[in-house]
């Protein structure tokens, strides 16, 4: 039988997507580019349009095969699981927990209904029932690692390390959507790790749903066992609710040191971190690991305190600058990118000056702008005062044209330099790649030079910027 999947959302999904691929091709199942016997639909609960989106994947998978089995999974099957049972498309609908089951899901669904072969070959004659397993996950404690997987976004490879979130921010869904904190086995990590290094894979992304929290979930004695095997014998700190992000004994910290030992790796590049997480300490130990890269996306979301407040994020525009300042000290270089949600409820036109103006002052590189979207079932809304929608499409013009002049006068800042470019792919005559801090790079060339470039790390002279593609221009 043939299995095609649709993913929506963020890494993780995507993560998780290529695990339950490869579990469908241990099981004798064909991945199909075209139409297939089975569509996975792995949905993303973020936003209402990505709902939306999630409900259009579905729709137009059954118009692809009529017959097919449509699967359904991820955030907004486990937010919104009567929604989606309700779709007359829908076959099977499993939550966040049922991923790393889903063949075995599949299976007993298809011998339950005694589907025989002339219906695996798409001539069912009649309409099966619908199965729908989701399980709570607020009750699930320990992290369901699919087992060794890696998903590759070119010549870079994507690790999951953690799950779940307890920060609860008030606009925001996924911590009912994914559960409290639950981390990797280090040990796991390392072995994926090092089969990446194998392949000839250069590059990490370290990944998490909140990946700021990993290890907080750990025991003390699973704490020792893993300082212990790791060789660190300084003394053992317990964690401590009240220092969340730094306390107890194997953080994130550790495991990035571990990391970074494992050989073949040359870039460690991090996912969206907690502002929190970045203080004196954390950022001296990561300043002496030389494959870390100087790209750090900090998720701000507003640069107006009451509003931050209103948001239940835990830090203050102040203690960000202060940060932002910190890593900016340590590596010259570094490239801060941002998320920043405009029109929450209650947010002024002077409040939305305060974060327009702070935003003017830390100079982000690069600022992901999202209009607020009213999410069912959070404490957002139900705030009185919601942003008009005329408003808030004002708000994130100027954003984006903020955004888009700050990543021009940084690349234009490089204009004579030489820099390091991994590079992941030749297009349109151009072979592309990223410098450690995440700047896009375009070399002119044949590909005929396809062996001698790509997935190599290459000097590059930066020769000029492309304003309308916010993209460097450089020879080899």
């Amino acid at each position: 039988m043939k299995v095609k999947f649709y993913t929506l959302g963020c890494k993780v999904n995507t993560y998780e997507t290529e695990a339950m691929e490869q579990q469908f091709m241990a099981y004798g199942y064909n991945l199909s580019e075209e139409n297939a016997d089975i569509y996975v639909i792995n949905t993303c609960a973020v936003t209402n349009i990505a709902e939306r989106k999630s409900r259009q994947m579905i729709r137009r998978a059954k118009e692809l095969n009529p017959k097919a089995i449509i699967v359904v999974c991820g955030c907004y099957a486990q937010t919104s699981k009567e929604e989606i049972e309700k779709m007359p498309e829908v076959n099977i609908v499993i939550g966040v927990n049922e991923k790393t089951n889903i063949v075995k899901i599949v299976e007993e669904f298809l011998n339950e209904k005694h589907i025989d072969n002339d219906v695996k070959n798409n001539r069912a004659k009649d309409a099966f029932n619908k199965r729908v397993q989701v399980s709570d996950v607020m009750h699930q404690n320990n992290y369901l690692d699919f087992g060794t997987t890696t998903y590759t976004e070119l010549n870079r490879a994507v690790v999951k390390v953690q799950d779940g979130c307890d920060r609860f921010c008030s606009y925001c869904i996924i911590p009912y959507a994914r559960g409290k904190v639950r981390s990797r086995n280090p040990e796991s990590i390392l072995r994926e790790i090092a089969q990446i290094a194998q392949e000839g894979i250069k590059e990490v992304v370290i990944t998490g749903i909140h990946l700021a929290s990993f290890g907080k979930d750990f025991s003390d004695e699973d704490a020792k066992k893993y300082r212990q095997t790791f060789g660190y014998n300084q003394d053992f700190k317990s964690f401590d609710p009240k220092d969340d992000l730094h306390t107890g004994g194997f953080r994130l910290i550790e495991l990035l040191e571990q990391i970074n030992k494992v050989k073949g790796i040359e870039r460690i590049r991090l996912g969206s971190l907690e502002p929190k997480l970045i203080t004196r300490e954390f950022v001296t130990r990561l300043s002496k690991l030389e494959k870390i890269c100087p790209h750090f996306h900090l998720s701000l979301q507003s640069g107006c305190n009451k509003t931050l407040k209103d948001m239940n994020r835990r830090y203050t525009t102040e203690e960000f600058e202060s940060l932002a300042n910190l890593l900016r000290k340590v590596y010259p270089d570094v490239a801060l990118t941002t998320d920043i949600i405009v029109g929450f409820p209650n947010e002024t036109d002077a409040d939305f000056e305060k974060t327009y103006e702070f935003l003017k002052k830390i100079k982000f590189y690069k600022m992901h702008i999202f209009k607020y979207s009213p999410k069912k079932g959070t404490v957002a809304i139900k705030m009185k005062n919601q942003v008009d929608g005329k408003i808030k499409e004002e708000r994130s013009k100027k954003l984006i044209e903020l955004s888009n002049k700050n990543q021009n006068e940084y690349n234009e800042s490089y204009i004579g330099k030489t820099v390091k470019v991994l590079f992941e792919e030749y297009k349109n005559g151009y072979f592309k790649g990223h410098t450690a801090n995440y700047i896009m790079v375009n070399v002119k060339g044949d590909l005929t030079d396809e062996n001698k470039i790509v997935d190599k790390i290459l000097n590059v002279e930066i020769l000029n910027n492309d304003k309308k593609e916010i993209e460097l221009i450089g020879k080899i």
